[in-house]
């Protein structure tokens, strides 16, 4: 059984003022502008259709389409990195979302949010998440350029529907798997949205969170007041505009800090952090030069060459290794501080956040680094100008290589720091710190070796 929390009685020290970004008039007359968002939604847009039209009208070969090189080489590997930065910046000026205010605005029904997206959403982004990851891979759709087009649309028809139907963004918020990445990501970033409680506490109006007639309430149904992270706020800045206190503040944070003390961890959230380990570990296996050897060994093994067959067992087994793993450390722990299996796992999982993020962040950094000249090269293509027999990459295989394995060293303490601060604020009391963070170490360490190791076998291009 476990024991009560006493209360701390000790005196606390007040919590240092933080700094307010917002104290800059350039940055808060760019944000209470009724230009913004819009001002970068647009290009944005138009970017946006121009790599959909090369998608389904350009070259066939990836190699030569400018569509795979801007989606796949060049904002898949940066926007995990404008997660760590700007949090969920990308979600206010992403041209899904654009796409979706247009078409409430002057067709939308602006129901409610159906119960069960609300209920089941993390899980209908977890399933999205792997089916996509999965279907990549079976039907190539990364290197199919139609294959990526047809996604993009699909996703587009999905966003419209939504739009059509629902209020705010309910798409973005409950349904979209970039949203729901972009969510765990955010938690483990550097800014922070909050609102200043004094100013709040005297508030009737919820402006921030209604409206006030000129500017509409947040899209992402976030209560700044409320808020305790920043896993749903899309830096609209609606509330900022929309507050008659002036009470909204935007500040700089420790990386990880929105991690430390989640007052209702989600099983299911947990569940996509940990999936998220697994999907960098398919992207990596399947791209290494020996995933031929591996992929004829499995058929050996299995006795059939389909692939649709052989590479849903090394899919289910890299998925299901990492959350495995994940159960036993939980369990591991619960011998430790009594709480069961289920709830460490909820708890606990948020802590790999970190390390996911550095593998994501390493994965694609081969992408943008090795075949970044790509982007130029195809965009050249354009307007009839061919590169021929040129390398496509930036630095060195080996300086790609030092900067993956930093990134993994400093996820991998990110992790274990992160772990021990949610055992110190959840066991302190109960003397169990290190008891409760141990096997959640440890396994940030395995995770971390193996991503280390694989990082280090020659990976094959998308280009």
């Amino acid at each position: 059984m476990s024991l009560a929390k006493m209360p701390d009685n000790r005196p606390q020290s007040p919590e240092p003022q933080k700094k307010n970004f917002l104290e800059n008039k350039a940055l808060k007359s760019i944000l209470k502008s009724r230009w913004y968002p819009g001002i970068i939604q647009i290009p944005v847009l138009i970017v946006f259709s121009l790599i959909v039209f090369e998608l389904m009208a350009g070259p066939s070969a990836a190699h030569d389409n400018f569509g795979t090189a801007g989606t796949w080489v060049l904002w898949w590997p940066i926007i995990p990195i404008a997660f760590l930065f700007l949090g969920r910046f990308w979600c206010a000026v992403c041209p899904f979302g654009t796409v979706s205010d247009w078409v409430q605005k002057f067709v939308g029904n602006k129901r409610p949010v159906p119960k069960f997206l609300k209920k089941y959403g993390i899980w209908i982004i977890d399933i999205t998440f792997i089916l996509i990851t999965w279907s990549d891979h079976t039907f190539g759709v990364v290197e199919n350029p139609r294959g990526s087009g047809f996604l993009l649309l699909l996703i587009t028809t999905g966003v419209i529907a939504s739009g059509a139907f629902f209020e705010r963004r309910t798409w973005c918020r409950y349904v979209c798997f970039l949203g729901g990445l972009s969510g765990n990501y955010a938690r483990s970033g550097s800014l922070e949205l909050h609102a200043t409680p004094e100013k709040c506490a005297k508030c009737t109006t919820q402006s921030c969170y209604k409206g006030n007639g000129k500017i509409a309430g947040c899209p992402m149904f976030e209560f700044p007041r409320a808020m305790d992270s920043m896993a749903s706020c899309n830096l609209c800045a609606n509330c900022i505009k929309a507050c008659p206190n002036d009470s909204i503040q935007l500040s700089p944070r420790v990386p990880t800090k929105g991690l430390w003390f989640i007052r209702k961890p989600k099983f299911e959230e947990s569940f996509l952090a940990i999936v998220i380990m697994g999907i960098v570990f398919v992207q990596n296996i399947t791209m290494l030069q020996v995933w031929e050897s591996i992929l004829t060994q499995l058929e050996n093994f299995v006795g059939t060459t389909n692939y649709f067959i052989t590479f849903t067992i090394t899919f289910i087994i890299a998925m299901g290794i990492p959350v495995l793993a994940l159960f036993a450390s939980s369990y591991a722990s619960k011998l430790a501080n009594q709480r069961s299996t289920f709830e460490n796992f909820a708890r606990f999982g948020y802590a790999l956040i970190p390390l996911d993020l550095a593998g994501h962040i390493a994965h694609n950094l081969f992408h943008l680094l090795a075949e970044g000249k790509s982007v130029i090269f195809t965009f050249m293509g354009l307007f009839g100008m061919q590169i021929h027999e040129q390398s496509t990459a930036i630095v060195s295989t080996s300086t790609i290589q030092i900067l993956q394995y930093t990134l993994i060293v400093i996820g991998t303490f990110g992790s274990i720091f992160t772990a021990y601060k949610i055992s110190k604020s959840n066991f302190e009391a109960e003397g169990k710190t290190m008891g409760s963070l141990m096997p959640f170490a440890i396994l940030s360490l395995v995770l971390a070796a193996a991503n280390i190791y694989l990082f280090a076998l020659p990976m094959a291009m998308r280009m």
